[in-house]
């Protein structure tokens, strides 16, 4: 059985890229699913495929829907949602997306530091874990899907 997972969250670090390669280290049976990581790619779609907005609201709006379609796919039909909360920039769309999943029923890690803990309480309290790094998320993944602890 392949597991599909979808990396949602912070996308300014290369986290997505550790955990991937080390999940194909291991020999992990899964599927990665993600946003589209290209800042500028995420922000501009709207606009570049749709026609430019004067209006900054209009202009978030396009791409916001645009890639929505994707969230939504890669959340649907993911059997595990990871959702990264950095420490650099506030996500709301990363809060977005664990709300979206936890209504799905989906099981949802959540992960970030404990200087955030307490903005995302609520969004915590809906997570089946709570972790801080990658190490922790390949525990649980390596852990879940072939039933070992780490050695």
């Amino acid at each position: 059985m392949h597991w599909q997972i979808y990396l949602s969250g912070e996308i300014h670090t290369d986290w997505r890229e550790e955990i991937i390669e080390s999940a194909e280290k291991e020999k992990l049976p899964i599927k990665f699913f993600s946003p589209v990581t290209d800042h500028s790619a995420s922000d501009d779609c709207g606009v570049q495929i749709l026609g430019h907005e004067e209006n900054k609201f209009w202009y978030d709006n396009k791409g916001a829907k645009i890639n929505a379609i994707r969230t939504r796919k890669g959340i649907e039909e993911s059997d595990i949602v990871v959702v990264k909360f950095g420490e650099k920039y506030k996500q709301w769309n990363a809060a977005f997306d664990a709300g979206y999943a936890s209504a799905l029923g989906k099981s949802l890690i959540i992960m970030h530091q404990d200087d955030c803990q307490h903005a995302l309480k609520e969004v915590d309290a809906s997570a089946l874990a709570v972790i801080k790094n990658n190490r922790e998320l390949l525990d649980i993944f390596r852990y879940v899907i072939m039933g070992k602890l780490s050695e």
